[in-house]
C-alpha cells in the first residue's frame, strides 16, 4: 500500500510518500510545498491545492494520512493552517484518495512507542524505520513521515479486521 503522509499548514506543507507493507516500511519520496509569503491567502491555498493534486497524481497513493488540527496558543497560526488543511482534504477527497487522520500523540504512540515523546525520539525513529542515512528534514517532512508511518501500521495491522477478514468471503450460511 502507498501512504501520502501530510504535515498540513500554509506557509509549509511537509509530505512523505512510503510503501508500507506488514511490518515494513519503505521510503519513497519525501519533502515540503511551500507558498511565498506576502501574497494573498487566497493564492496561497490555489498554490497547496495544484500542488497536492500534482503529488496524488506523481505517487497514486491508495491512502492519505493527515495531521488533526491541533490549536496551541497562537489561535490566528491554527486558523490559517485549518484553511490550508481544508484545501489538502479538498484535493485528495476530489481525487479519491481515502483520508485518515491521526492526532500527534497517536503518531508518537506509532512511531516511538510513547504518546509523550519528542519530536527528537519520533524523528530518530522515522530514520530508522525507514533505514535513512539521516535524520529526515525539514521538521515538516518528517512529520508527514511519521504520519505515514503511523498509518501504515494501523492499516497493517493484524488487529485491523476490516481489511483482513471480511466475514462476507467466508459466510457458510
Amino acid at each position: 500500500m502507498i501512504i501520502l503522509g501530510i504535515d498540513p499548514g500554509v506557509a509549509t506543507i511537509g509530505f512523505g510518500v512510503i510503501k508500507a507493507q506488514r511490518g515494513k516500511n519503505t521510503l519513497i519520496q519525501y519533502g515540503v510545498i511551500t507558498t511565498p509569503p506576502g501574497i494573498p491567502l487566497s493564492s496561497r491555498l490555489l498554490q497547496i491545492s495544484n500542488d497536492m493534486e500534482e503529488l496524488i497524481h506523481t505517487f497514486h497513493p491508495d491512502e492519505m494520512a493527515v495531521e488533526e488540527l491541533f490549536f496551541s496558543k497562537n489561535i490566528t497560526t491554527g486558523i490559517a493552517v485549518a484553511h490550508g488543511r481544508g484545501v489538502i482534504l479538498l484535493a485528495a477527497e476530489k481525487l479519491g484518495v481515502p483520508i485518515f487522520e491521526y492526532t500527534p500523540m497517536q503518531v508518537k504512540q506509532a512511531v516511538a512507542g510513547y504518546g509523550g515523546a519528542d519530536k527528537r525520539q519520533v524523528m530518530l525513529m522515522t530514520q530508522r524505520l525507514l533505514n535513512m542515512k539521516q535524520i529526515p528534514r525539514p521538521d515538516d517532512a518528517a512529520d508527514a513521515l511519521a504520519l505515514a508511518i503511523c498509518h501504515g501500521r494501523s492499516a497493517t495491522s493484524l488487529l485491523n479486521t476490516e481489511r483482513v477478514f471480511d466475514p462476507k468471503k467466508y459466510d457458510t450460511r
